[in-house]
């Protein structure tokens, strides 16, 4: 199971999205505003549109909201066309790789922050490529094993063309090829699966392991970019230990 999909839930379950719900609706905006820029603005035939908005509704984001939201992609309403997305990559806490996705209408200001950020933890921003050959991008489905089996949703995962599928705990997480997204969507849904997440994200090719403090010392870095307002997502190479993951629900 993810790192990254371990730490989504912690981040859930700690109120961290209630608390800042402002922010939330900001970044599934953008969201909706980029796919809705690149691909159109009817959901039917864009289908990062149609799980930007899924991703929006699942957050109680307001109707009017997501209609704003994609009149700015497709250019009815002006705002739109100012906004960017951006990688930056970095290495964090005890030479952890960082991937930090952007959505930003001013990249001097994400950059600064970016760095400030990194800088103040002991940190450094790395050139374009230096970490990012240590990710791969793929598709991924996370949902409770209660709407779907184990079994089952390997074998409707291994028919749709994905390469991997685990189970930890009461969740149950599909990895596969970027083509594969779209079919392996349509047989959860064919199925009544709704995922608490599911895109396209950046995976490690390998995760390195590091003790509880140090782990946490990484999080903590992690935790303060995600509340950027610019960072839409921050992907890293650490591999979460049961124990990690106790210490950063206590927190």
């Amino acid at each position: 199971m993810s790192g990254h999909s371990h730490w989504a839930t912690i981040r859930r379950k700690k109120g961290a999205a209630d608390a800042k719900r402002g922010a939330v609706f900001t970044r599934l905006a953008r969201e909706i505003v980029m796919a809705a820029r690149d691909g159109g603005g009817d959901p039917a035939s864009n289908f990062r549109l149609a799980l930007a908005i899924e991703k929006a509704r699942a957050g109680n984001m307001p109707k009017e909201n997501i209609e704003r939201a994609i009149h700015r992609g497709t250019g009815e309403d002006k705002e739109g066309g100012s906004l960017e997305e951006i990688t930056y990559e970095g290495i964090g806490p005890h030479g952890v790789a960082l991937m930090i996705e952007c959505v930003t209408d001013n990249r001097n200001r994400a950059v600064a922050e970016i760095r400030h950020s990194l800088t103040h933890a002991g940190c450094t921003m790395a050139e374009a490529g230096a970490v990012g050959w240590q990710f791969h991008r793929a598709s991924f489905f996370y949902f409770p094993s209660s709407e779907l089996s184990y079994d089952k949703a390997f074998e409707l995962a291994v028919e749709a063309g994905a390469d991997d599928v685990s189970e930890d705990g009461d969740m149950i997480e599909i990895l596969g090829p970027v083509e594969a997204f779209k079919n392996i969507s349509d047989r959860l849904q064919a199925v009544n699966v709704q995922p608490e997440e599911a895109g396209l994200r950046l995976i490690a090719k390998q995760e390195m392991e590091l003790n509880t403090d140090q782990a946490l010392q990484v999080m903590r870095v992690i935790e303060t970019l995600e509340d950027l307002d610019d960072v839409q997502n921050v992907y890293h190479n650490l591999k979460l230990s049961a124990e990690a993951m106790a210490a950063l629900e206590a927190e």
